[in-house]
């Protein structure tokens, strides 16, 4: 006798189908970051877009966003500051805390990985229908504005707040 299963809730079967699908997104983000593999390894170069979106960022917060060691992310840096990719300045309010920025060597690696991904993506963009792109386009971008929102802890648009119990 078969064994009868439920139908797949829609919404699982589409995070599979989109955790399926975003393999090939990463794949073209690899291939591009392949490029920068001769200057930083892929956790200094997570260390360097963090730096670029929090300018001034402390030790301790870089850490924490990267989810590693106070002791290891010190390090990195270390490493980041041999290689020109990072400036270490002290604090404007604590002068024991330090302030870190990138480099203009810093910045040209980003903008270079980010015109060989932007390329490699077009390369794939141009071989779709143009419905298909913007389709696409719509999700991504809808997909990015609910992410955002779920990590800063909002409620979707149109609501009610939660009630929270002490």
């Amino acid at each position: 006798m078969a064994e009868r299963h439920p139908p797949p809730d829609p919404r699982t079967s589409m995070a599979a189908a989109l955790d399926a699908s975003a393999a090939a997104l990463l794949t073209v983000w690899e291939s591009a970051r392949e490029g920068t593999t001769n200057r930083v390894s892929g956790a200094q170069l997570r260390a360097v877009m963090v730096v670029e979106q929090f300018d001034g960022i402390n030790l301790r917060r870089l850490a924490t966003r990267l989810d590693m060691l106070l002791s290891s992310a010190s390090r990195l840096c270390d490493r980041l500051v041999a290689a020109g990719m990072l400036e270490r300045e002290p604090g404007r309010l604590d002068r024991r805390e330090i302030a870190l920025h990138l480099t203009p060597d810093a910045r040209r690696l980003l903008a270079d990985l980010r015109a060989r991904r932007e390329e490699q993506l077009a390369a794939v963009l141009a071989e779709m229908s143009p419905a298909g792109r913007a389709a696409l386009l719509r999700g991504v971008r809808e997909f990015d504005e609910t992410a955002r929102r779920q990590s800063r802890g909002e409620q979707p648009p149109g609501e009610p707040p939660v009630a929270r119990t002490a």
